[in-house]
């Protein structure tokens, strides 16, 4: 894509991949959250690299020394940038969704439509929280929408998967 393509064109992400080496392995309904987010993610997103307008970008997600690492590349292989972020500010959010999440998949399986709403209702307001905490962090770095952030934190989530 020449640099004369519209910011939207170049705004935005093509790939993303996840770390093998980081990524927890999850049950299916966890692989099957990850495949969608990620298919969510490439088909409709918004996201540039403020110092670096050389988009569209793949993303590869890793954590590294307990850091998530952000490595954003030109859609043509080459180098841009790397941002690393502390998962501290993440960590209670994480844990809270993932106690949800589980009650969640539990409630799928035997409660009534109004328990489980209640409980998806919980999850969707935990996930919109981490969501904004995402767009915060990545201030100045990365420039991302809501609910590219929304997929996003999806994948981050995903790389704590413990099966």
């Amino acid at each position: 894509m020449s640099d004369k393509a519209p910011p939207e064109k170049r705004n935005r992400l093509v790939a993303v991949t996840l770390d093998e080496t980081s990524i927890g392995r999850g049950n299916p309904d966890q692989e099957h959250e990850r495949a969608i987010a990620i298919y969510d993610i490439v088909e409709e997103n918004s996201f540039g690299v403020p110092e670096h307008d050389s988009g569209p970008y793949t993303l590869h997600l890793a954590i590294v020394d307990k850091k998530l690492a952000f490595e954003v590349k030109a859609a043509d292989g080459s180098g841009c940038v790397t941002h690393y972020l502390s998962l501290t500010p993440f960590k209670r959010v994480i844990k809270d969704y993932e106690l949800i999440c589980d009650s969640y998949y539990k409630a799928i399986r035997s409660a009534s439509p109004a328990q489980i709403e209640a409980i998806d209702m919980g999850r969707r307001g935990l996930h919109n929280e981490a969501s904004e905490l995402l767009v915060q962090r990545l201030e100045g770095k990365v420039d991302i929408d809501f609910d590219t952030a929304r997929r996003l934190f999806t994948l981050i989530y995903a790389l704590h998967w413990k099966g």
